[in-house]
């Protein structure tokens, strides 16, 4: 039998999959709505690290350069949607930091 917490990984990975795909097609604002829908999910769930991760890639959607800089955030997407510890969250995002500076 599926785990449930399986199969809101898997929506996860599809929904940021869409995201990824249709970005240039895409406005910030539509971009950070979906992050953020995202960002709700993974919160529900308990998958802090995709949360933090979300909520930054919404926030970097924002800003001037968002294609790149939200591109780069969802690349460690997999990495913070496997994170078994809720302190992953920070190397995540200092791991983001780093990619963008």
């Amino acid at each position: 039998m599926r785990d449930s917490l399986d199969d809101i990984r898997r929506d996860l990975r599809l929904r940021i999959a869409d995201i990824n795909g249709r970005a240039a097609r895409l406005s910030p604002l539509d971009i950070h709505a979906r992050l953020d829908e995202v960002r709700d999910v993974a919160a529900r769930a308990g998958l802090c690290a995709a949360e933090a991760l979300a909520e930054r890639s919404a926030q970097l959607a924002l800003l001037p350069g968002c294609r790149v800089a939200v591109a780069q955030a969802l690349s460690h997407f997999d990495d913070a949607l496997s994170a078994p510890r809720v302190g992953d969250r920070q190397t995540i995002l200092a791991a983001l930091a780093t990619r963008l500076h």
